[in-house]
């Protein structure tokens, strides 16, 4: 009789246990941990998502799978996490286009407010006001005169409708009442083989792609976007600085996974994050192409996103920027 309570006790407490286990949620991660680029591969969120990816791997013993997924101004990467399951082993890594700009121009098949959960801000840097040498203009009030001397005549670039580089040139146009032509491209790349053969004379761009050509003398730097001037380029005066008043736009970079995602996992992956942000070889890799390493709670990423939203629409009914 007492074995047999004893054997019954047993099964008991191992039941118990097993049911224990299966109330917590497993161990993660368990597996590869796919990170979804939604622009090509060469650019500050391409960068940022390898860096971090791979401080993660390192720390977690499971690969990070960098995978760059293109198109749509960021949106068909960003509509694949969306859609993803919720297990925290498929992360985007997105920037302002696809999460506050663009659901003010057009309709969207996901919602970044109900479809993703924010994790954590990851980088952020400057544009840089760039134009082709051969225009006579110095500094941004050159370029503002002689837009206004010759409406029409100069052109403007962007890496595609309904992105940061648009909107800061839309901006740009409003608040200094000039009349310069946009055209859109698909990528920073082609504008920039335009942009030194003159086929259009100006472009709000990212650090990293134009500064060697501003070095080499192929592009001159007029200006950077934000409040503050850029450790990568000390000596390029800040818009306000040079004459736009009110003038702060950054193009910034930061994780999300899809909604319904365990807090724990969330949790996880916002420590890791913000850790690899820490590490100075990464700070030091980011600050190299004119990126400031940033890290956040995934609160604090939800707030930065609600005022950045409420300042892009507030842009875009003021210079009434259009998708073209």
């Amino acid at each position: 009789m007492s074995s047999n309570h004893h054997l019954l006790s047993a099964c008991l407490g191992c039941c118990l246990a097993a049911l224990a286990a299966a109330a917590q949620p497993q161990a993660y991660p368990l597996k590869p941990i796919r990170v979804i680029v939604p622009a090509a591969a060469g650019g500050t969120t391409d960068l940022t998502a390898r860096l971090v990816g791979q401080k993660i791997a390192e720390r977690l013993g499971q690969p990070v799978i960098i995978e760059n997924r293109p198109g749509g101004n960021e949106t068909i990467g960003t509509d694949a996490v969306a859609k993803s399951p919720p297990d925290g082993y498929t992360v985007l890594i997105a920037a302002p286009a696809a999460i506050v700009i663009l659901p003010h121009l057009q309709k969207l098949p996901y919602s970044p407010e109900r479809d993703l959960a924010p994790v954590s801000l990851a980088a952020a840097t400057p544009l840089i006001l760039v134009v082709y040498p051969g225009i006579a203009a110095q500094t941004v009030q050159d370029l503002v005169a002689l837009a206004k001397a010759r409406p029409g005549y100069l052109s403007y670039a962007s890496a595609g409708s309904g992105g940061v580089q648009h909107l800061a040139a839309e901006l740009l146009k409003a608040t200094m009442k000039v009349d310069i032509v946009h055209v859109p491209y698909k990528g920073a790349g082609p504008v920039m083989q335009d942009l030194i053969g003159g086929q259009v004379q100006m472009f709000f761009a990212g650090m990293p792609p134009a500064m060697p050509h501003v070095r080499s003398g192929k592009l001159r730097a007029l200006a950077v976007t934000t409040t503050r001037r850029a450790a990568a380029a000390p000596e390029v005066p800040t818009m306000e600085q040079a004459g736009v008043p009110r003038f702060d736009i950054s193009n910034w970079f930061a994780y999300f996974v899809p909604a319904a995602t365990l807090p724990e996992v969330i949790g996880k992956l916002n420590a890791e994050i913000n850790r690899a942000l820490k590490e100075p070889d990464v700070k030091e890799k980011l600050a190299g192409v004119g990126a400031e390493a940033m890290g956040s709670s995934p609160a604090e990423l939800a707030g930065y996103m609600r005022a950045e939203s409420a300042k892009f629409a507030e842009l875009i009914k003021l210079s009434g920027a259009k998708l073209d």
